[in-house]
């Protein structure tokens, strides 16, 4: 193979046994690549996926491969890349991938234009760059896909502003919605992996720490919750009422960033909004700050306003910038204010994203059997999907549960009954 673009093919190897470790802890998946093999729903069909390129990634491409897709990967963040899985990927897979961990933003968008150049009849995406990318400048492909996925918060929400703008062209399948990915992939993997991505990155103990998380998504009651595990002082900062309500509830403190700046040891923004932390903010912060970001891009911490506030940065650790303030203040960003999961760890368990990827697979395939009647919007998983996934989890599991009686199902489907 000469179309891809990776650090070094020699990784190859450490990265297959990274991939089949992986491959145990989704046994959902498995089962769907299983029945692909036999059916080849994706046979002749190109795909485009800009996801992160992990382990789990990985074995989401070899099920699309082994229904029969042509698929070319890339990376959808700079520093989420495992050089050694795009590796294995091109080496023994034979799978085009375009993703080398630290990459710049010339060779990121080089590698989208990569991605494109194999002209999609689907796009998987992890963020939108792919969609945005191929609205705004190869609009002369649009008319042959027919579909796309989209597996982020963010990406959902850039999506649905297009779709509100008339500016999407084809229909999205918004696999963040899916109650088997957020419910799980974002509460539970986020929680534990952010709280990884932070621990590696500093090594700093969280217990008695303040911990400020500023958005209570399911991303963000993940981590509080991994944090309070933790023992530390968990601070939640909204904008939504009921959302700051239920943070009150589940027992956090809730209040202004403004005023959580002043008191926070760490913060860690997961909004899928900009300046989520901004100049302000930095100005009345701890000397020792930690700063991390969990949401898709790295916008929501305002780092060109902190370059312009320091008088000095320097790296005092892999993946921890330190920005002396004019007062001797010094706040640290880790990972460059990009996905501190995947920057400085390996991102969500395997298990997790079992039922994510599920859903990224399912999804295609309906969006393939079903594209000539869908509109040019953003769709929901369709709750078979979402039920099937949770059953086969279920039972991979071991865990059995209770059926309605036929009696139980009419009483259910009736209005006569009452007290």
């Amino acid at each position: 193979m000469s179309n891809y673009d990776i650090k070094d093919g020699k990784l190859a190897e450490g990265g297959r046994r990274k991939i089949e470790w992986a491959e145990r802890e989704m046994p959902v998946l498995r089962m769907i690549k299983q029945r692909f093999e036999k059916e080849r729903p994706f046979e002749g069909i190109r795909m485009s996926a800009c996801l992160h390129v992990t382990t789990e990634t990985a074995n989401l491409m070899k099920t699309l491969q082994a229904g029969g897709a042509d698929v070319v990967l890339v990376a959808s963040n700079p520093l989420s890349t495992q050089d050694e899985i795009a590796a294995s990927l091109v080496v023994h897979d034979e799978i085009p991938v375009y993703a080398i961990k630290g990459e710049d933003n010339v060779t990121y968008y080089r590698h989208l234009e990569a991605a494109l150049a194999h002209k999609p009849h689907i796009t998987m995406d992890d963020g939108a760059d792919l969609v945005s990318t191929l609205h705004k400048e190869h609009r002369d492909l649009l008319p042959i896909v027919l579909g796309g996925t989209e597996e982020t918060t963010t990406g959902v929400i850039r999506l649905r502003a297009m779709s509100a703008d008339k500016a999407l062209e084809f229909p999205i399948v918004a696999v963040n919605d899916a109650m088997t990915k957020h419910l799980f992939d974002n509460r539970y993997g986020t929680g534990q992996s952010t709280i990884d991505g932070i621990v590696r990155a500093t090594n700093i103990l969280l217990a008695g720490k303040n911990f400020v998380v500023a958005g209570y998504g399911w991303c963000g009651r993940g981590l509080a919750s991994r944090a309070r595990g933790m023992g530390s002082n968990v601070i939640v900062t909204e904008i939504d009422p009921l959302k700051a309500l239920e943070a009150v509830m589940d027992g956090f403190r809730v209040m202004p960033m403004e005023k959580a700046a002043q008191i926070g040891d760490i913060f860690c923004t997961l909004t899928g909004d900009i300046n989520v932390v901004d100049k302000h903010h930095f100005e009345v912060m701890k000397d020792g700050a930690i700063i991390a970001n969990s949401g898709h891009f790295n916008v929501e911490i305002n780092i060109p306003a902190l370059e312009e506030m320091a008088t000095d940065k320097r790296l005092v650790r892999p993946y921890v910038d330190q920005y002396t303030m004019h007062d001797g203040r010094r706040i640290h960003i880790l990972g460059e204010g990009r996905l501190i999961n995947l920057a400085s760890a390996e991102g969500h368990p395997a298990s997790v994203m079992d039922m994510s990827f599920a859903n990224q697979a399912l999804s295609a395939e309906y969006m393939l059997k079903n594209y000539k009647n869908l509109e040019k919007k953003v769709y929901s998983v369709p709750e078979i999907i979402d039920h099937e996934i949770a059953k086969l989890k279920l039972e991979a599991m071991g865990v059995k549960i209770d059926i309605l009686s036929e009696q139980q199902l009419n009483y259910l489907n009736s209005w006569q009954e009452g007290t």
